[in-house]
């Protein structure tokens, strides 16, 4: 069988090459993958690591022993590629968390309401939501994947991509790589991808990156609640930093009677990875209500740390910097700062958009145009994790300048903030945004608007909450 190409030699019309390659086999390039093996003839795996039998952390994925969400605009995405997903997610006993009934939350000096959910949170490991995906993914006949086995570089031109050169680990580093042809290469290979330096080798121009980067590390312990606060009226507790409390601690379930807690700090304020200083790291938060059910609570782990959490946007879509047969996803098109909890999510609202663009029978899909819906894909969760980042103290970077629409912008979004804790129709519509469910837009619609312009703050608890509020009838 002969393979359409467009205009600019690309694959295209309804198969975009007889072999694709993904650089990478976490989340983004699993879901990828999903999606090419319905265009394609052949779709490789590469991946450094040997996945575990089993739902385990793995070294490819260094922040996978720290806790993970799948908010709701990933939930929506990944049920659309793999329909009944989010029942066997369940079934293998992911905690589903309410927001805010569920919630302890503390953020600028006010206690949340326990209103009524409006969205939910998936909780629990990152280990195993990427199993199931594996499991599900892996079991087409027409993805292999390549195990124990790193790209070191690309085949082709500036023009155009042709392939990857694979090489085993454990090899010296003087072996000579193994080309492998392609007709497509998608790097999903994370924050760590060495594809700008690829493409430089073959003649190309390395993508524009665009940083914000506030220094904020993290440090996370599994728990036991041995006091049965959490668990029934309770499912967790949240410390939400910003700019004058810069401290962040979330506490949430892992749907085995564990619980996983993280600080967070910024640059100069690291919460610590020892025992002793990560227990007294909870005595320097705004109120002590994390810190006493953390001494009541029985530690099941070491602590674990992580450091790299700036935000580095890619542009792959700007004019002249990609070349034909490349495309990013992921954190190696887009990496947001961790706290926010935006990873999963946008993994796999990137694979819909790849699978959309591949299928729209409107526009041939050349590399740009994909490039770009990928890109598009992910710019809500970037305007919030980067938008919140520029305005942190010491946050560093390219892209922490503003201009003027940015100035009344934040004007806006600070008044949505200060009634998101105990407006209802505020507070809905802003989880609807930052779950990724709904877009920025339905923050300005008339209901919203008039709450925030003209609405006063609705009052807020004076002490922490220790139970939902009832929805009224």
């Amino acid at each position: 069988m002969h393979t359409a190409r467009n205009a600019d030699g690309e694959p295209g019309g309804t198969r975009i090459g007889r072999h694709a390659v993904v650089v990478g086999g976490s989340l983004a390039g699993l879901l990828a993958a999903h999606v090419l093996a319905a265009h394609a003839d052949r779709v490789t795996v590469v991946e450094r690591d040997r996945f575990p039998d089993e739902p385990e952390p793995r070294p490819g994925v260094p922040q996978s022993r720290h806790i993970h969400v799948l908010l709701e605009g990933g939930q929506s995405a990944l049920e659309s590629l793999l329909p009944g997903f989010l029942h066997e997610l369940r079934a293998a006993g992911a905690p589903r968390v309410g927001m805010p009934a569920d919630m302890v939350q503390w953020q600028n000096g006010c206690w949340f309401r326990r209103l009524p959910a409006s969205t939910y949170i998936h909780t629990g490991s990152r280990a195993r939501l990427e199993h199931l995906v594996r499991r599900r993914v892996l079991a087409n006949p027409s993805i292999t994947v390549v195990q124990g086995t790193e790209a070191v570089g690309l085949l082709g031109d500036a023009s155009r991509v042709r392939g990857v050169l694979l090489r085993e680990r454990g090899d010296a580093a003087d072996t000579e790589p193994r080309p492998v042809e392609a007709d497509l290469v998608v790097d999903a290979s994370g924050r760590g991808t060495k594809a700008p330096r690829w493409l430089t080798a073959l003649g190309a121009r390395a993508p524009r990156e665009e940083t914000i980067d506030t220094g904020l590390a993290y440090a996370t312990r599994m728990y036991r609640d041995t006091s049965g606060i959490l668990g029934t009226g309770t499912l967790g507790y949240h410390v939400v930093p910003g700019p004058s409390q810069t401290r962040g601690a979330v506490v949430l379930p892992l749907g085995d009677g564990t619980h996983l807690v993280t600080f967070s700090g910024l640059r100069g304020d690291e919460p610590p990875t020892d025992e002793e200083g990560f227990t007294a790291y909870a005595e320097k938060l705004p109120h002590p209500f994390v810190h006493r059910w953390l001494r009541a609570s029985e530690p099941l782990s070491p602590v674990f740390g992580f450091r790299n959490t700036a935000n580095v946007r890619r542009r792959y879509d700007l004019p002249g910097r990609s070349p034909a047969g490349f495309l990013a996803t992921g954190d190696a098109l887009c990496a947001f700062n961790p706290i926010y909890g935006q990873g999963m999510a946008v993994a796999a609202m990137n694979a819909v958009a790849l699978r959309d663009a591949l299928a729209d029978p409107r526009r041939t899909p050349t590399t740009r145009r994909v490039q770009r819906a990928l890109l598009s894909s992910s710019r809500q969760a970037w305007d919030i994790s980067a938008g919140a980042d520029k305005h942190m103290p010491g946050a560093t970077g390219t892209a922490v300048t503003g201009g003027a629409a940015d100035r009344a912008t934040g004007w806006y979004l600070r008044r949505v903030q200060e009634r998101y804790p105990g407006d209802p129709v505020v507070g809905a519509a802003f989880r609807s945004v930052l779950s990724l469910a709904a877009p920025l837009t339905v923050l300005f619609t008339p209901p919203v608007a008039r709450a925030v312009l003209f609405g006063p703050a609705a009052p807020t608890p004076a002490e922490p909450p220790a139970a939902r509020e009832e929805p009224v009838i």
